[in-house]
C-alpha cells in the first residue's frame, strides 16, 4: 500500500512541476546582459528563448529549489532583470519552460550559466584589442586582459559565447584566434579571481566592441558641405552616402578617443551636422555603415576627408610648381608653397594622399621628388600653421593642378577650318584629333595665362569653334588629351599651328580681280607658293611684320581710289578754263578703275616673307 501511495504521489508531483515524463521540447538558450560578472549594486538581466510561443518560462537557481521565477513573453524570449545586485545574487541559474494549454510537455533544462558578483578588494581590469577595434573577416585579433593582480585567472565575457579561461602569472592574459568570423563581433568585457578562490572576482572592465568589416559591403562616400575649409563660427554638415537603407551611418575622427558618432536613417544617407564651427572640430574624417540585422558587422571605411579651420590672422600661402604645371614621367619637379609668416610648418594637401610637413625658418617650404609618377598627377593645395599651436592653419591656396605627361599615349594632330588666315568676324574650328575614344581633350594657346579650354567628345576628335573671331584670338595653338579614366595624366602636345586675323583691308585686297585692268595681284595663302612660283611660306617670326606692311598697303590704296575721281573732275575744269573741247561726261566703276603703272598699290606677299 505504501509502495502504491508512493508511485501516486510521485506521478502527481511530476505532473504539475514538469518533471516527470513530459520532456519534449528542447532545451532553451540562456545568457547574461551585460555580462556574467557583475559589479556589487549593477544591473544585469537574464534572457531564456525558447523554440514556441505560447509558453511559460520559470527561471531556476542552482542550489536554491525554493528559488523559482515564472513568467510568461508575449514572445518567444523571456527577461528576467536583477536591478540591483547583491552578493546573493552570484551562482548558477538555468531555466527551462512548458506549454500553457498542457502542463505535462515542458522542455528540457538550459545549459548552465554563472552569474559573479565582483570582490571591491579587486579593482576592474582594462581590455583592448590587436590591431584594433575594427578587424576585418579572416584576419587575426587578439584580444588582452590586464589587472593589477598577479597570478590570477582571467575569463573574458560575451554575450551568447564562452571563451576558456586564461591563467596568467603576470598581470595580464591573451585571448587570440587566426581567423575572424562574423560571429566574434560583439560586446566584450573580462574580469579575474584568485585560482584559490574561485569566487572571489574582480569587477568586469568596460565595456569593447568588437566590430567585423566585411569587404562585401560597398564602400560610402562622405563629402563636406559647403566648403571642407571653413572659419571659426560657421555651420557646416558631413554628409555620408550609402548603397543600402537598412542600416546605421558611423562618423569617425582620426585619433579621436571620444565615442564615434551614429545615426539611423530610412534612407541611404545621413548627414552630421556641426552647427558652430570650434577650431576642435579640425581633422580628417571617414564614415562607414552597420546592418541594422547585425549590429557588429560593418562596411569599410570611406574615404577620408579633411576639415580645416582657418585662423583669420593667418593669410593664404602661395603655391606653384617648378619646372612647371606640365611634367613628365621619371622626370624631376619641386612644389613650392610660400606664405607670410617667419617660422611655420607647412602642409602639401592632395586627396588620398600624405606627404609629410615641412618645417620652414623663412617664409616658404619646398617639397620634391626626382622621379615623378603617374600617382603624382592631382589638384593641390598648401596651407601652414604654428608650430605651437597646430590649430591655428591658414587658409589654404589657391589649388594647382599638376599633370602627368606619358610619352606612350600618342600625339593628338590639330587643324584648322576653313583657313589660318581669317577676317574679324569670321567662324573658324580648331580641330583635334586623337586616337582614342575615351579622352578628354584640351586646348592650348601660347602665352594664355587663362585655363585651358576643355572638351568630352563622343569620339576620337574634339572641334573648338571660335563663332566670331576677333584680333585677340590670333595666335599659336596646340592640343593635347587625357583618359578619363586618368583625369590627371596627359598625352605629349600636338604640333602648333598659326592663326592670323588678318586687318578688314588686307581682306578686300586679296579679294580683287586680278584680270582686271588696274587689280592688284591676289594675295597667296600661308603655306603655299605664290603666282608663279614656288617660294616656301614666310617665317613664322615675320607673319606680324607682314600684316602690318600690307594693312597699310591696303590703306594707301583705298585713298588712292578716293582721290582719283576728284583729280579727275578737277583735270576736267582745268582743260574747260582753258578752252578746249568739252567732253561727256561718264561714271567709271570702282571695280574697272585703271591705274597708272607707276601709281600701282603697295602690296606684299606674305609668302615672300618681305616687309613694307
Amino acid at each position: 500500500m505504501a509502495s502504491a501511495l508512493t508511485v501516486l504521489l510521485g506521478c502527481w508531483l511530476a505532473r504539475h512541476s514538469g518533471v516527470w515524463g513530459g520532456r519534449e521540447y528542447p532545451k532553451p538558450t540562456i545568457w547574461v546582459s551585460p555580462s556574467t560578472v557583475v559589479a556589487l549594486g549593477g544591473n544585469v538581466t537574464i534572457r531564456c528563448e525558447g523554440r514556441y510561443l505560447g509558453m511559460e518560462f520559470v527561471l531556476r537557481k542552482d542550489g536554491h529549489p525554493n528559488l523559482q521565477v515564472w513568467m510568461v513573453p508575449a514572445r518567444k524570449v523571456a527577461e528576467f532583470p536583477i536591478p540591483s545586485v547583491g552578493q546573493e545574487d552570484g551562482g548558477s541559474y538555468t531555466c527551462d519552460y512548458r506549454s500553457i494549454r498542457d502542463q505535462n510537455r515542458s522542455s528540457h533544462p538550459s545549459d548552465p550559466v554563472e552569474i559573479t558578483v565582483g570582490e571591491p578588494s579587486y579593482p576592474k581590469p582594462s581590455i583592448s584589442a590587436s590591431p584594433g577595434k575594427e578587424v576585418s573577416l579572416g584576419t587575426a585579433v587578439s584580444i588582452r586582459c590586464r589587472g593589477q593582480h598577479p597570478g590570477v585567472r582571467f575569463v573574458l565575457n560575451k554575450e551568447g559565447r564562452h571563451f576558456p579561461p586564461v591563467d596568467s602569472d603576470g598581470l595580464e592574459a591573451e585571448f587570440s584566434t587566426s581567423n575572424v568570423h562574423r560571429d566574434l563581433g560583439g560586446s566584450y568585457t573580462c574580469s579575474y579571481h584568485s585560482r584559490s578562490e574561485p569566487f572571489a572576482v574582480s569587477y568586469p572592465s568596460d565595456p569593447m566592441e568588437l566590430v567585423v568589416r566585411d569587404p562585401s559591403l560597398p564602400r560610402p562616400s562622405i563629402s563636406l558641405s559647403p566648403t571642407a575649409v571653413t572659419a571659426p563660427g560657421a555651420d557646416l554638415t558631413i554628409r555620408c552616402q550609402g548603397q543600402r537603407r537598412d542600416v546605421r551611418f558611423f562618423l569617425h575622427k582620426a585619433v579621436d578617443l571620444n565615442p564615434q558618432q551614429h545615426m539611423d536613417r530610412t534612407g541611404a544617407a545621413a548627414e552630421f551636422r556641426i552647427p558652430t564651427v570650434g577650431r576642435q572640430h579640425g581633422g580628417s574624417y571617414s564614415c562607414s555603415y552597420r546592418p541594422r540585422s547585425e549590429p557588429f558587422i560593418s562596411s569599410q571605411p570611406s574615404d577620408t576627408v579633411q576639415l580645416v579651420v582657418a585662423e583669420p590672422s593667418y593669410p593664404k600661402p602661395s603655391i606653384s610648381a617648378s619646372p612647371g604645371e606640365e611634367v613628365s614621367l621619371g622626370t624631376a619637379v619641386t612644389v613650392r608653397c610660400w606664405g607670410q609668416h617667419p617660422g611655420v610648418r607647412f602642409v602639401l594637401n592632395k586627396e588620398g594622399r600624405h606627404f609629410p610637413p615641412v618645417d620652414s625658418d623663412g617664409l616658404e617650404a619646398e617639397f620634391s621628388t626626382s622621379n615623378v609618377h603617374r600617382d603624382l598627377g592631382g589638384s593641390y593645395t598648401c596651407s601652414y600653421h604654428s608650430r605651437s599651436e597646430p590649430f591655428a592653419v591658414s587658409y589654404p591656396s589657391d589649388p594647382m593642378e599638376l599633370v602627368v605627361r606619358d610619352p606612350s599615349l600618342p600625339r593628338p594632330s590639330i587643324s584648322l577650318s576653313p583657313t589660318a588666315v581669317t577676317a574679324p568676324g569670321a567662324d573658324i574650328t580648331i580641330r583635334c584629333q586623337g586616337q582614342r575614344r575615351d579622352v578628354r581633350f584640351f586646348l592650348h594657346k601660347a602665352g594664355d595665362l587663362n585655363p585651358q579650354q576643355h572638351m568630352d567628345p563622343a569620339g576620337a576628335e574634339a572641334e573648338f569653334r571660335i563663332p566670331t573671331v576677333s584680333q585677340q584670338h590670333g595666335g599659336s595653338y596646340s592640343c593635347s588629351y587625357r583618359p578619363r579614366s586618368e583625369p590627371f595624366v596627359s598625352s605629349q602636345p600636338s604640333d602648333t599651328v598659326q592663326l592670323v586675323v588678318a586687318d578688314a583691308g588686307f581682306i578686300l585686297a586679296g579679294g580683287m580681280d586680278s584680270a582686271q585692268p588696274g587689280a592688284a595681284p591676289a594675295p597667296t595663302r600661308v603655306g603655299r607658293a605664290g603666282p608663279g612660283g614656288s617660294e616656301p611660306p614666310a617665317p613664322p617670326g615675320l607673319t606680324s611684320p607682314i600684316i602690318a606692311g600690307v594693312s597699310a598697303a591696303a590703306a594707301a590704296l583705298l585713298l588712292l581710289l578716293l582721290l582719283l575721281p576728284v583729280a579727275f573732275v578737277c583735270y576736267r575744269r582745268t582743260r574747260a578754263r582753258k578752252g578746249s573741247t568739252s567732253r561727256p561726261s561718264s561714271t567709271i566703276p570702282l571695280g574697272v578703275l585703271k591705274v597708272p603703272a607707276q601709281q600701282d598699290p603697295i602690296y606684299a606677299s606674305i609668302d615672300e616673307g618681305k616687309e613694307t
